[in-house]
């Protein structure tokens, strides 16, 4: 049975996690696009421009501007990027949209046949646009910040059975120490002790005690409690999973 839970969830992690370009409400984009060696043809205000017209918000190069969702967490912001791709006759441009894990969320080709690069770039990265969707933010898996005056109290546990995990929110697989901080009623997280890095986010499933797992790395897996401690099922480069155990301190 458990078998065949972990694979149901893995066809349907990408539609549950996956997020897309169109997820995100912030973008940042450089100053300068680097592999654009000398001038980049004023790429940087096309692209700023042009996701302006998709509702997407732009921040600013000062941190110190930006919205506080976005400079309290890293991860409600799409990182841009312009490639210069040119050959020899054709204007040619790569965009790439990262995460806050700098996992490529998408990334298209754009081409011009113009051949004067003033015209020619922008209209290239006009082309690898099109792929791009307007903004309709949702809600991204949340950062913990080594400040939790605002995150849900560990001392109110999810309901669970007599199976679940009890109130101590200190974790170890021996190697990894880890602190179970409660986000709400239907998610907590594993963060690495000491910092402010999520290890996993859990996430309740329609089977009690069985969680939807994303982890760092970006693989989505299932994850569970066995008498007080938690379980996840790590996925290996083979296609298989290890059993992961995280007991209490």
């Amino acid at each position: 049975m458990k078998k065949i839970l972990i694979l149901v969830l893995a066809g349907c992690s990408a539609a549950i996690f996956g997020q897309k370009v169109s997820d995100y409400k912030y973008v940042s984009i450089p100053q300068k696009f680097e592999t654009f060696k000398g001038d980049s043809f004023g790429l940087e205000s096309f692209l700023a421009n042009a996701l302006k017209a998709k509702k997407y918000v732009v921040l600013p190069a000062s941190i110190d501007q930006w919205p506080t969702e976005a400079k309290d967490n890293s991860c409600n912001i799409l990182n841009a990027e312009v490639i210069n791709d040119k050959s020899l006759f054709t204007n040619k441009v790569i965009v790439q949209f990262k995460d806050c894990n700098k996992k490529i969320l998408l990334e298209s080709k754009g081409r011009s046949d113009i051949k004067e690069f003033e015209t020619g770039y922008p209209d290239a990265l006009k082309d690898a646009l099109t792929k791009v969707g307007s903004s309709a933010p949702v809600d991204i898996l949340p950062a913990v910040q080594t400040k939790t005056s605002n995150v849900t109290s560990v001392s109110e546990p999810l309901p669970q059975s007599s199976s679940a995990a009890p109130t101590t929110n200190n974790y170890s697989n021996g190697k990894v120490n880890v602190q179970k901080i409660q986000i709400d009623s239907n998610q907590f997280i594993l963060a690495q002790s000491g910092t402010s890095v999520p290890f996993a986010v859990f996430k309740t499933s329609s089977k009690k005690d069985v969680f939807i797992v994303k982890l760092a790395d970006g693989n989505t897996t299932v994850g569970y409690f066995d008498n007080g401690n938690i379980v996840i099922d790590t996925p290996q480069t083979d296609g298989r999973y290890s059993k992961e155990v995280f007991i209490g301190k």
